[in-house]
This record gives C-alpha cells, sequence and structure tokens, in this order.
C-alpha cells in the first residue's frame, strides 16, 4: 500500500508497504525512510520523545513507526549503550494492598524522568535475594534497581547498574519501616483526652506484623504520659468479628468511652457492636481506625482515621533510585511522615457520667 510522506528536502514521495505477512523485524533505518528522515533524526526521537523537534517531524516519525509496528531492541540497547529506559523495583511474595499504592507513586516518579518500571517478584529463601538482585544488575536488562525488602549486598562492581534498598516490607509482604510508624496513635488520644476521654479500650492487630505491635506501644506510652487509664488491650489479630464480640462483652459500667482500633476493619466491627448494645457512636462512645480505608468516610457515622500516603514513600524511595543513577547524593527528605489524623463524626466529647 503506498503511504505518501514528505521528506526533510520538500520533494514528495511514496513508500511502499507490503502487504503480505513479514518474518523480518522493521528496522530503525525503514522507519526513517519512510518518515523521511536521518537514522539519526529518528534515534533523537526515541530518545526524547520528540522533544525540540518541529511538530511536522514529530509526527512523521510517530505515524511510521506506528504503521510500520516498529519496537526498539532493548537488549541491542543495552549492549550498546547500557541504556534500556527500564528500572526494575524487588518485592517479595505475598500481597499487601499498600504495595500497589506505594508502586503507583514510585512509577509515576519514573515515567516524569523518562523510565518504565518493572516489578520482579523474589521467590526462595530470603538469604538468596541478594545474589538475585546482583544478577538483574548483570543482565543489562536495567539501569537500576530498587528493593522494597531489606538485603545484604556485598560492594558493588564498577560498571554494575546501582542498587538501593529501600526495607520498607519485610519477607512476608508485611510492612515495616515508615509503614509501621504509630507516631499518629499519640495525636488521636491527646486530641481525645481534650474532649475529656478518660479510659479507653485498644482493639489490636495482629503482633506479626510491626504495624500491630507499634500501635499498641505507642498506644500504651501516650496513656502513661498523659495520666489516663487503660481498660485493656483486646487482640483482634485485624478481625472485625472479633473487635463486634469485644464490644459486645465490654460490662456496662467499664467506664470506656473512647475505643482506638488498630485499623479501619476492627474499627468497624467495633461500631457494629456497640450499635448492637445500644451505644451512640460518637454520643456514648467514641470509636477510631486507621489506613483510610475509602468506604469509611461514607459509613454512618464516618469513621476518624489515619491516612497513609502510599504513593509519596514511593515517589520517595525512586527519588533515592534516581539519584544514584545520577551519581548525586541521597535527595534531602521532608520531616512530614506519611501519615496523618482525619478527624470525622465517630468520634466527639466524653459523655457526662450518670
Amino acid at each position: 500500500m503506498p503511504v505518501p510522506y514528505l521528506p526533510e528536502d520538500g520533494t514528495s514521495q511514496e513508500y511502499h508497504v507490503s502487504q503480505g505477512a513479514t518474518t523480518k523485524r522493521p528496522t530503525i533505518m525503514e522507519v526513517a525512510r519512510l518518515a523521511g528522515v536521518s537514522h539519526q533524526t529518528v534515534s533523537r526521537f526515541l530518545k526524547f520523545n520528540g522533544d525540540g523537534m518541529k511538530p511536522a517531524t514529530s509526527e512523521r516519525i510517530k505515524t511510521a513507526i506506528e504503521q510500520l509496528d516498529y519496537r526498539p531492541n532493548l537488549v541491542a540497547r543495552a549492549m550498546r549503550d547500557r541504556r534500556t529506559g527500564r528500572l526494575a523495583i524487588l518485592l517479595p511474595t505475598g500481597t499487601a494492598v499498600s504495595s500497589l499504592e506505594l508502586l503507583a507513586g514510585a512509577t509515576e516518579s519514573a515515567h516524569e524522568a523518562g523510565y518504565v518500571v518493572e516489578v520482579v517478584t523474589l521467590g526462595g529463601p530470603p538469604q538468596t535475594w541478594s545474589q538475585r538482585a546482583l544478577e538483574l544488575s548483570d543482565s543489562g536488562l536495567f539501569e537500576g534497581i530498587l528493593s522494597l525488602t531489606s538485603m545484604t549486598l556485598p560492594v558493588q562492581r564498577a560498571g554494575s547498574v546501582p542498587i538501593v534498598v529501600s526495607p520498607d516490607y519485610d519477607e512476608h509482604m508485611r510492612g515495616v519501616g515508615e509503614l509501621a510508624d504509630a507516631s499518629h496513635m499519640a495525636a488521636i488520644i491527646e486530641r481525645l483526652a481534650e474532649y475529656g476521654h478518660r479510659r479507653f479500650l485498644h482493639l489490636a492487630g495482629a503482633y506479626a506484623h510491626a504495624s500491630a505491635g507499634e500501635r499498641r506501644q505507642v498506644y500504651l506510652d501516650t496513656l502513661h504520659r498523659l495520666g489516663l487509664e487503660s481498660y485493656g488491650v483486646v487482640d483482634c489479630e485485624w478481625s472485625a468479628q472479633a473487635a463486634r464480640r469485644a464490644m459486645l462483652e465490654l460490662p456496662a459500667g467499664s467506664g470506656v468511652t473512647a475505643v482506638i482500633g488498630a485499623n479501619d476493619l476492627v474499627a468497624a466491627g467495633a461500631i457494629r457492636g456497640a450499635w448492637e448494645r445500644g451505644w451512640r457512636v460518637p454520643a456514648d462512645l467514641s470509636i477510631t481506625g486507621w489506613d483510610n480505608n475509602p468506604v469509611t468516610a461514607f459509613v454512618p457515622p464516618s469513621l476518624t482515621t489515619v491516612d497513609v500516603d502510599h504513593e509519596k514513600l514511593g515517589r520517595r524511595v525512586l527519588a533515592r533510585l534516581l539519584a544514584a543513577l545520577r551519581g548525586e547524593p541521597a535527595p534531602e527528605e521532608d520531616d512530614e511522615p506519611i501519615t496523618r489524623v482525619i478527624w470525622r463524626e465517630s468520634t466527639g466529647p466524653a459523655r457526662r457520667p450518670a
């Protein structure tokens, strides 16, 4: 089929694209002939996404690439100049909702810097993960590697691509580090104390998760610091049903006016249990959660919770990798935590004693 184009010299020509099946992969030279430009111009287009080119030239090259279904040979490019435009992010096997948001933030930052991201799952025992990272570093497929789980790496060989380790997940994909930070638990209790609350109950998560242990400890430390009382800690293992049962079994004369849930699911179970007891939230009982599950903003009463900005963390850790790629010092990070309290309808002043 004849395809008209205007070469850079302004002369009108036609380039014929075969309609039959093809077994030969289109080359950059064919793209250049179809677009009527030099292969160096096509190379600049691919490298800089058309930035700095005349719009008409850029459009011709783009059209030629689409018509020929041309795809750059990344392996050949890597062998030639060690530039693939690809970054690898390493994660343990397992699932964590937070990882999706964290990866979204990292991927967005990578795209802004001109890279694509591939997620590589680390199988096998953790002792083998550092060797896997080194193999990827030497493969020529990636320009940089970011590990979101802890690993011990030897001094990297000269010429190998950088590996940056940000230990945000343990070997079972449970959040650690900033993801387990519980400092805002203190802010919640301090505000509730201002509301007149004096006796609290904590519905804890599963202690295999660092976040559950941290939230419990900050809860106890803050009550002790403020001279407040804890009626107790109930281990709920992130279970809404266990939290509901804890509320159903709470003695009517316990004096508890505030329930601190380890996450939003536990808090939802507590609200259900309070409703079954005929207790009004927050008139009789204030209840808080953690994680800012989207649904908690819309159920009555909307839940006071802690939002965790996983995307911000993703952008932060990707910035460290980009700095390593450029041979620059790690960027200075702001001191603002990735968490913030969102105050909603489930908290209010403590009820007056009868």
